[in-house]
């Protein structure tokens, strides 16, 4: 296969949940500017109104799509919209989530302080909704013979993390667990299953703790072996190997865009 023909994603059908900040925005830029016909989904209308139209003004095949990932009926609903649009869904990126909290080595972050609904939230919306989306995708991509699912982890997902809550290391270690298990599932149909796992990177999540407090900033990257936080543009080019035939052999991978982190 040429080098052209390896990272051709070209008229590809693909769902990105949470696509309208942070890393599912990122996905979506790449994905679109690949030549792949993105269905760009978030819950904050706003925010997908915007760039959705902002992506369509640089000339890019994008479509959004209010959807709350939460809603399992709901994400029935829009993979079937899509297919019956399409004729296919090609990759999915299951990205939606939220922050976890403060690790115990922050006060307030210990076990016996830990809030119990709010565990309950964070492994709702990091690992349920994965189930959920998982489970939305399965037939379609059966049936087709073909696919990719991706899903953001975490390196958190990978190690313990104490500057990360219980909750979100919980939920992110099941996602990890997901993957590896539906990996197997899939292989026989030819649908890869892999998962990106994000160190700390320039986001609004947690209420964008990483952007906007320098104290949090300092004491994260003195963690970080390339010495920075990451952006969602370092998530991109391993967004495109894997939603492309360069990833072919690839599959129950969860693979660290981290700096070095979960080497040390």
């Amino acid at each position: 296969m040429k080098l052209a023909e390896l990272f051709d994603i070209k008229d590809q059908v693909v769902l990105v949940t949470g696509g309208a900040s942070g890393i599912g925005l990122g996905y979506c830029e790449i994905l679109a500017e690949a030549g792949a016909r993105v269905i760009m989904s978030d819950i904050d209308h706003d925010a997908l109104t915007r760039e959705s139209a902002r992506l369509r003004s640089e000339g890019f095949e994008v479509e959004p799509l209010p959807l709350d990932v939460t809603d399992s009926a709901a994400l029935d609903a829009a993979v079937a919209s899509i297919v019956a649009a399409h004729g296919t869904l090609d990759t999915v990126f299951i990205n939606a989530g939220i922050g976890g909290g403060l690790g115990f080595v922050r006060p307030g972050g210990a076990l016996e302080d830990s809030d119990v609904d709010h565990f309950d939230r964070v492994m709702a919306m990091n690992m349920r909704t994965v189930f959920q989306s998982m489970r939305a995708v399965s037939a379609t991509m059966k049936r087709q013979k073909h696919g990719r699912i991706i899903v953001t982890g975490s390196y958190a997902g990978l190690r313990s993390s104490p500057d990360m809550s219980y909750s979100y290391v919980a939920s992110k270690t099941a996602v990890t667990g997901l993957v590896r298990q539906a990996a197997l599932e899939f292989a026989p149909f030819n649908v890869l299953v892999n998962g990106i796992a994000p160190g700390p990177i320039t986001t609004n999540i947690s209420g964008g703790r990483l952007k906007n407090d320098q104290g949090i900033r300092a004491r994260t990257v003195v963690n970080v072996p390339l010495g920075r936080i990451g952006e969602p543009d370092d998530l991109k080019g391993l967004a495109l190997l894997l939603a492309s035939p360069a990833s072919g052999f690839i599959t129950g991978a969860l693979i660290s865009v981290d700096g070095g982190k979960s080497a040390t």
